[in-house]
């Protein structure tokens, strides 16, 4: 019996000692996989909107007559067809960086956000300095989130003083 009863409380320490280290342990394992698969995700949606920029790009360089690769706009005079495609393609790019916006901007970011961030805010920055995309924005946000309106106008803001 006495031999039973010394089992009996082996065993229950046994189970005292795993609700007291493996538990914590296993909600510590739990939160670090988490993390890691929140940032694998925050890296997906960097890597396909990066993807789109990137095709965004492609359709800048198909319609090379705009001259939109040149960081003070076209200096030549566009006819209505051109026009017409400049604004199509700007409001591409804005919805773009809405996109952006939503998926990767947050009011606190950690590190690996911030950066992720950084680089669609340079993007950002380089349009908004041109006059053409400026003269642009008020048309091509109507309707979109207003905190991404609010964004991109101070970044606008900013870029021209």
């Amino acid at each position: 019996m006495f031999a039973e009863m010394d089992m009996l409380q082996f065993f229950e320490l046994l189970s005292y000692l795993v609700t007291i280290v493996g538990l914590p342990l296993a909600i510590a394992s739990y939160l670090i996989e988490k993390k890691k698969e929140r940032q694998n995700d925050n890296e997906e949606i960097y890597q396909r909107l990066s993807d789109e920029y990137r095709e965004f790009l492609k359709l800048v360089l198909d319609n090379a007559d705009l001259k939109l690769l040149r960081t003070e706009g076209a200096q030549i005079e566009l006819n209505e067809e051109q026009k017409e495609r400049r604004t199509a393609i700007f409001g591409i790019l804005i919805s773009l960086f809405e996109r952006a916006y939503l998926l990767v901007y947050e009011n606190d970011m950690d590190k690996q956000s911030l950066r992720l961030w950084r680089s669609w805010e340079d993007y950002m920055r380089e349009w908004v300095r041109r006059a053409d995309f400026r003269a642009a924005l008020d048309t091509l946000l109507e309707g979109e989130d207003e905190d991404f309106i609010a964004y991109l106008k101070e970044l606008a803001l900013e870029e021209t003083k």
